[in-house]
């Protein structure tokens, strides 16, 4: 069998991107079935091909996560473990030291609704300025794909700044940015749709192995690990990061298997406040049993949802 898996090429989803290239998916499915892999663009780019049936797991942002829950009734997928927290900023011109100077300026975002976008228009809203989803409002937001146009914009001062993930949030500093707010909280989880969980619970398991395998080479070998995450990034965006960008990049993440569940109430909570999200109930969007079987194996402490 085939197990069609999303992931983006950011250096938060370096879990993925280091399973895929180290062979991981290979190794801990074995002769179960072959994992066939999609890069998107945005999370929100993954929560349509999971509601379409088009794949059967994603790395994904919480927010895209979230909305898929919603928009199914909590019937399309399940959270079965994180993969990194942090890793994401809002970037500005240097010039900028309040926001209240953002007022009339454009901002980039990696599309509407993902993580990045709520948390900037939240962050806006709580320092009193506007925003709308088709772009009005005191301060413009502007979905802006593939990650990389938005550091081009930047750079060539078409928009004031954006709020990326890593390592694009990086790229903007090293452009002249600088980080107005680093944002906390998850910022990549593993999901799988519940057909596909119930249907191949062993399978799901193998996924999660090779998340865990793919966790512990980030912490027995960060440079190894790096260099892997790097070296697959290259190979779906067409050239690596230079090493000034991918060292900061890495050390804003922090690489987990837990999803920080809190975390996750706390994205739900901000997209509703700014309009994009109808109030959600969010229980039962994990299912963090498998996960924490494999981690009470060998001998970590298990996490909750």
């Amino acid at each position: 069998m085939t197990v069609r898996l999303g992931y983006l090429a950011n250096i938060t989803h370096a879990p993925a991107l280091i399973a895929v290239k180290n062979g991981y998916f290979a190794k801990e499915l074995g002769s179960a079935g072959t994992v066939s892999t999609t890069v998107f663009s945005s999370g929100t780019q993954e929560t349509t091909a999971i509601l379409a049936g088009q794949i059967d797991a994603a790395y994904v942002g919480p927010n895209p996560a979230i909305n898929a829950w919603q928009k199914s009734g909590g019937t399309a997928i399940k959270i079965i473990s994180g993969a990194a927290t942090g890793g994401a900023s809002i970037v500005v011109k240097p010039s900028i030291t309040s926001a209240t100077q953002l007022k009339g300026q454009s901002l980039a975002t990696p599309s509407l609704g993902n993580t990045q976008d709520v948390a900037v228009r939240y962050w806006l809203k709580q320092q009193g300025l506007t925003t709308s989803a088709t772009g009005g409002g005191d301060v413009a937001i502007k979905p802006t794909t593939p990650n990389s146009a938005a550091v081009l914009e930047f750079k060539s001062g078409q928009i004031a700044g954006g709020s990326e993930p890593s390592p694009y949030d990086v790229e903007m500093v090293q452009d002249g940015g600088k980080v107005l707010l680093s944002e906390p909280g998850t910022t990549t989880v593993l999901m799988v749709t519940q057909s596909f969980l119930s249907a191949h619970p062993a399978v799901v398991n193998d996924l999660l192995k090779a998340n865990l395998d793919a966790l512990n080479y980030i912490k027995s070998d960060p440079s190894g690990a790096q260099a892997a995450a790097n070296a697959e990034l290259a190979a779906s965006t067409g050239k690596p990061l230079k090493s000034a960008v991918l060292g900061p990049a890495w050390k804003e993440i922090t690489f987990t298997a837990d999803p920080d569940a809190a975390s996750l109430s706390a994205d739900a909570q901000q997209a509703e406040t700014v309009g994009l999200l109808k109030p959600v109930n969010l229980s039962g969007i994990f299912d963090l049993t498998p996960l924490n079987n494999l981690l009470s194996a060998v001998g970590q402490s298990s996490v909750s949802g």
